[in-house]
């Protein structure tokens, strides 16, 4: 038998940017708890609102299936003495498993290997009911809540006050105690539209009567609601409502029952860049912004209302009368910033702390300032450029702007840098220096921009590394991850052909644990953000690692041969060739250890086979290195693919041990020759998997 299991923890308002997660947590953890005790169920429901959160599992097992028991105990031979009398051995296991003594003999079974003492025994399935209150609360107890409150008199904790339990299964309803509170069928509606408390008749019915009472438990329903409404709204204004996935995430989980509205303020507001008055709205008042067709900011933004007024020109009115206010201050922050230079403010950055050991930000833009003059060649930037924009680029930090809106740091800086009459690429590199912000965001797209980012980050890497702060776990206050995944983006992705440990170890002389070990540390660090980079990317560990065993420290060169590898990995010669290296570094390596060969004699080689591979080794030593030097990885490892029938002919009629020393040496070398035609690109033996 089954049933449909329905429970509902009614709180206050939850955490907005935390329901989702929270939700989908708690239905991870009782579908958890269920499957470990074998009970079987068919769909699973998830709805999150801002006062509760409710699972819904149809046809759950009312009880586990019965399982069959088996008790082994210990050998015959141990269990009974030569005058087959039991020993304590099997006094204890009849104690242990509540059987007689005097029954024994009847409890004998072979394991497939010796006859032993065995009891089988029916143990009937757990019965559901008498787990759902240990299952939620161990789900509950289990949630991703940074820091618990309690409320009250309560000893309980959670995330906020918990104020209801709905508890229904199998069309009964439960009483357990849930997080201090007893469990029944009452729920509430909304908080201004229904006053009266909700008797849930069962779990069918539980979404349609919370929506009779003005709530839409659905997340993804409310979620399209306020999309669906913000697009006609914007529409049918004349332009087109951006709509952020975060913020509609958020207001998703402010609202039990959304209603889109739309309002304006005054076009003079439009004076203020477009970001700024967009950071006001988003962040402040989880307000929409709209934009035209060429994607300039309009003078209108959507709200969404969390009740159905019966005049909802009042509402509308108030939130353009809370606006007005907020785009006030943007407007008066900006003109008031302009009055001063980015250049003049860099005197009040020695007063803002970057790091306790490393200074204030003054200090750093001086050292960013530096190193940003050696990496300019590499990056095709102006070195003057370079510096002016690195010793600008924290300057808009504090400006009365950014002060206000945190998040529009560089979109500031690049305004205010114009309106100094700053060269723009300056202008530009001030706003670039902090993409990538994100996974997926576009990196710099300038010269001057793309060498402030490499030298901000590395700036960054080197002098947390260098006092002992680097991330440990979890715990990443400096966002080095970030930081260091962003290195490696720029340089492959604007082609900044420079080796990292050069830049590392400019960037390292400032400091004063400015040594090697330093430097290889930082170096290993940001290496190792790669690996993530490539498994996002689909490919095998053991590709890196290939490219990794060569010791190289060019970020740019290290992903065309993690490229080429990979694509290597695809053709059909691919394993052969893979586990022919491994055999062929082995015994180089236990043979050679390590000294390099003579030359390969022509004339000491007997067999037909090795005399085929020397050739073919003969012919791609003189195609190969041409291309590794134009990095035309791929058309390397293309032409060596064409050796694995020589290769596997070899070993097949070889004997490279030979007796004769010169025989056996000149096969060691040409198997030196054939290894160091591979390596040329990476190290294809570590794509054998180890065992």
């Amino acid at each position: 038998m089954s049933g449909d299991f329905l429970v509902e923890l009614g709180t206050e308002e939850l955490p907005p940017k935390a329901l989702l997660s929270l939700s989908e947590a708690f239905t991870a953890g009782i579908v958890s708890g269920f499957t470990s005790h074998n009970l079987a169920f068919g769909e699973v429901i998830s709805y999150a609102a801002p006062r509760r959160l409710t699972v819904l599992i149809k046809g759950l097992d009312t009880q586990a299936p019965d399982a069959e028991i088996v008790a082994w105990g210990p050998p015959i031979k141990v269990a009974f003495d030569e005058g087959g009398k039991p020993t304590r051995a099997a006094e204890a296991f009849a104690a242990k498993n509540g059987i007689e003594v005097t029954e024994l003999s009847n409890h004998i079974a072979s394991d497939g290997q010796q006859e032993k003492l065995c009891v089988r025994r029916i143990e009937a399935g757990e019965q559901a009911r008498d787990l759902l209150g240990d299952v939620i609360n161990a789900s509950l107890a289990k949630l991703p809540i940074p820091k618990r409150m309690r409320w009250g008199s309560k000893k309980e904790e959670f995330v906020r006050p918990v104020q209801w339990v709905v508890l229904l299964f199998n069309g009964t309803v439960f009483e357990e105690t849930i997080l201090g509170i007893q469990s029944a069928n009452i729920s509430r509606g909304h908080r201004f539209h229904c006053s009266e408390d909700i008797v849930i008749d069962s779990a069918d019915s539980y979404a349609a009567q919370l929506h009779s009472a003005y709530v839409i438990v659905d997340f993804d329903r409310r979620r399209e609601i306020i999309r669906q409404g913000a697009i006609k709204l914007a529409t049918e204004f004349g332009g087109i409502a951006v709509i952020d996935e975060d913020l509609l995430n958020e207001v998703s989980a402010l609202n039990e029952w959304p209603v889109p509205l739309l309002g304006q303020f005054d076009e003079h507001f439009l004076e203020v860049p477009a970001q700024a008055l967009i950071s006001s709205m988003k962040e402040h008042q989880k307000y929409f912004h709209v934009v035209d067709a060429n994607n300039n900011l309009m003078a209108a933004f959507i709200t969404v209302a969390n009740i159905e007024s019966t005049d909802p020109a009042q509402v509308v009115d108030g939130n353009e009368r809370v606006i007005r206010p907020r785009l006030a201050d943007a407007a008066f922050f900006y003109k008031n910033d302009k009055k001063l230079t980015l250049a003049s403010r860099r005197d009040n950055l020695k007063q803002v702390v970057f790091q306790a050991k490393l200074g204030s930000v003054y200090d750093k833009t001086e050292r960013v300032a530096s190193l940003a003059v050696m990496l300019a060649p590499f990056s095709g930037a102006d070195p003057e450029l370079a510096r002016r924009a690195a010793e600008l680029s924290k300057s808009d930090l504090v400006t009365d702007m950014v002060g206000e809106f945190a998040d529009l740091q560089g979109t500031m800086g690049r305004d205010y840098a114009i309106n100094d009459g700053e060269h723009m690429g300056v202008a530009d590199a001030l706003f670039e220096q902090y993409l990538p912000r994100f996974a997926g965001d576009t990196v710099p797209s300038t010269p001057v921009g793309t060498t402030l980012a490499l030298a901000d980050r590395l700036d960054s890497l080197v002098g947390i590394f260098s006092i002992g702060q680097q991330p440990s776990g979890s715990r990443d206050p400096f966002a080095l991850r970030r930081a260091s995944l962003g290195v490696l983006r720029i340089m492959v992705e604007r082609n900044v052909d420079m080796d990292l440990m050069e830049a590392i170890t400019a960037a390292a002389k400032p400091f004063s644990n400015s040594g090697e070990d330093l430097c290889k540390l930082v170096l290993t660090y940001i290496f190792d953000r790669f690996k993530s980079w490539y498994r996002d990317e689909g490919i095998a560990p053991e590709v890196f690692s290939s490219v990794a065993a060569l010791g190289l420290s060019n970020p740019l060169d290290i992903n065309a041969r993690v490229q080429a590898v990979h694509q290597f990995t695809l053709l059909p010669q691919a394993a052969a060739l893979a586990a022919a290296n491994k055999r062929v570094s082995n015994i180089i390596t236990k043979q050679l250890g390590g000294a390099c060969p003579v030359m390969v004699d022509v004339n000491l080689l007997e067999d037909p086979a090795e005399k085929t591979l020397a050739t073919a080794i003969e012919g791609l030593a003189a195609v190969v290195p041409p291309l590794l030097e134009q990095r035309d990885y791929n058309a390397v490892l293309q032409k060596l693919a064409l050796l694995r029938e020589p290769i596997d002919e070899f070993f097949d009629d070889v004997m490279v041990m030979a007796d004769d020393s010169a025989i056996r040496n000149n096969r060691l070398a040409l198997l030196h020759s054939l290894h160091m035609l591979f390596i040329g690109v990476a190290d294809i033996s570590q794509l054998v998997p180890t065992k």
